[in-house]
Formats: structure tokens, sequence, C-alpha cells
């Protein structure tokens, strides 16, 4: 997508809210990797989902500077509750600031940590809704631990899972991220206890819903 068309996107939609507008701004300012953040588009693509599935119990893998999480939050009803893991533990103080200075950082618990490790430590919860973002040659070992404990109609959004055009490409296709999201995408493809489908937004974005 050319800067033209995406900024007539961006000009088309509802307005980034004020923090993440913020928090974005903090991320390209003091953060390596700043094209990790999901974003004004990927950020109101969120929150519109999590509207229309209306969770409870939201998990996300991945919370990066906390910009999906924060946009996911937002869209919680009252009683919602969001968890989410963040195995780079310097990330820690940065992502609690901006949860403390927003309105439904509150639903949000922070957990520092490999994904697998909390994710055990986490129990028996069922979870509505799951958002997969974090180490990418994990994604099958992800999805296995998180299908049972996903109620039946639950959700996964799942990112990166075009990473970039290389899984088509088998001239840059033999790295581990790459080859680790490949074998997920087959996985689910094949997997007849979830419906999928897979938006071509940013570098992918895989919609499954278990049967």
């Amino acid at each position: 997508m050319d800067e033209a068309l995406e900024q007539y996107i961006l000009d088309h939609i509802d307005r980034e809210p004020l923090h993440l507008k913020r928090l974005a701004r903090d991320v390209n300012v003091y953060l390596l990797y700043p094209r990790m953040c999901s974003g004004h588009l990927q950020g109101r693509i969120l929150h519109m989902l999590t509207t229309m599935i209306n969770p409870r119990r939201v998990l996300e893998l991945g919370t990066y500077a906390g910009y999906s999480a924060l946009s996911i939050a937002e869209a919680l009803p009252p009683d919602g509750e969001m968890h989410t893991i963040e195995i780079d533990d310097e990330m820690e103080d940065f992502i609690r600031q901006r949860f403390a200075a927003s309105d439904t950082g509150s639903k949000i618990t922070l957990h520092i940590g490999d994904a697998r490790d909390v994710l055990d430590s986490l129990g028996d919860i069922t979870w509505d809704l799951v958002f997969i973002d974090a180490n990418k040659r994990c994604y099958v070992e992800y999805y296995e631990m998180i299908l049972p404990r996903l109620r039946q109609g639950g959700y996964i959004l799942a990112d990166n899972t075009l990473w970039d055009g290389k899984v088509t490409d088998p001239c840059h296709n033999h790295d581990a991220q790459t080859l680790g999201i490949m074998a997920f995408n087959d996985l689910v493809a094949e997997d007849e206890r979830v419906e999928k489908v897979i938006l071509p937004l940013r570098d992918g974005l895989t919609i499954i819903r278990k049967k």
C-alpha cells in the first residue's frame, strides 16, 4: 500500500485516541524497532474486532509497548479483564507507565516472562479472545497451548502471518522466524477444529474462530 492510500484510510476511520497517539510518538522517540508497534489502523481494527466479539477475558502474547493491549482494553465491557505477556523485562517500566496513564489500563494485567511459562502459571482460565504477536518461532506451540483453553466460539487473532511477504519468497524463507510462521499457517489451514481467514493488513492478520 502506498503512503497516499494509507493516509487516505487513516483520514477516513476513527481518530487515534490521544493517549495512543502519545504512545506511538514515544515508541518512535525512545524504542528500537518502532515498526513493531501496532499503530493507528491496526489499533482501530483490534478495537473493532474486540467490540464485535465482546469478550470478557482476553489474553495477549507479546505486549511490546502496550499499544495493542490498550486498543483492545478500550473495547472491553466494565467487568472485562486482559492479561498481556512480554518477555523483555527492560520494557516493563515503559509499559506500566503507559497503562497507568490510560483510563483503561486498569483492566490490563502485565506479566513479564516467556509466554509459554506464564500461560502455564495462569492455570485453567478459559479465554474468549487471544491476540498472538510474540516469538514467531513459537507460533505453533502457542497455538496448541491456547486452543484447549479457548472457549467454543472464541477467537484467536494472529499477527504477522504474511511476514513481509517472505512466506511466498523461496529466496528469503529459510530463517527460523519465517519457517515458524509458515508452519503455523499450514497447521491452521488444515485444522478442522477452527474457521480461519487471513487479512492482508500490514504484515498479515489471521482471524481464527474455534468451532
